[in-house]
């Protein structure tokens, strides 16, 4: 017998619906669901709740095959979520270009001033240039929360969107003789792909 049916019997043999289980066990109900149907394992702990609320033994539960695949999942899940983590605080970091003089006011001028500071170039421009960095900013605060909840289909979106994002920025920057941003940018673009080549998960093609 299947992990999935053997919880499905387990729930039964106590009487409760899938909400009322995931109460006991501190999960959502959408988790219950996707176990029972076959469409997932839980995590360690989660196996370890079932395991104590049940009074059956892990090995009861699940087999060696099974706890294998259980564990690897969660360890790319683990390794998911930093690589999230660290892409969505890089979006962040380029809060640092709204208050360290990167910004070339004029091409000559020898000063270089913060974004605020600019005076040397149209008004339109200098707020295209708050836009793109506050915009990227938000994304990576709500990258950082959504981490935090079961939506890897949100995550993907705000991981593409903070690429996009930066790499707009990079050419914005760059167009408009901005050498210093667009130097912080590009960097930081870069540090985020290598970070997403590393996790090796294909965070951004892989189904939720």
């Amino acid at each position: 017998m299947e992990f999935n049916e053997k919880l499905v019997e387990l729930r039964k043999s106590k009487g409760l619906t899938q909400e009322e289980l995931a109460e006991k066990l501190f999960v959502s109900r959408t988790a219950i669901s996707k176990w029972e149907s076959g469409r997932g394992y839980p995590n360690i702990d989660s196996l370890k709740d079932i395991s104590k609320f049940f009074s059956v033994s892990i090995d009861d539960l699940i087999g060696s095959e099974e706890i294998a695949i259980a564990a690897e999942k969660e360890k790319k899940e683990l390794v998911s979520k930093y690589v999230s983590l660290i892409c969505n605080s890089l979006d962040i970091l380029l809060a640092i270009l709204l208050f360290i003089p990167a910004f070339r006011n004029g091409t000559e001028s020898p000063v270089s001033v913060t974004v605020f500071g600019l005076t040397d170039i149209s008004t339109w421009v200098k707020i295209l240039f708050i836009s793109l960095v506050s915009i990227t900013i938000l994304n990576g605060i709500c990258g950082v929360i959504i981490s935090n909840f079961d939506k890897p289909i949100w995550n993907k979106h705000r991981l593409t969107t903070g690429l996009i994002l930066q790499t707009i920025c990079v050419i914005v920057f760059v167009a408009t003789r901005q050498p210093y941003a667009g130097i912080v940018c590009f960097v930081l673009l870069i540090t985020k792909g290598v970070a997403l080549i590393f996790s090796g998960n294909n965070m951004l093609t892989r189904k939720p």
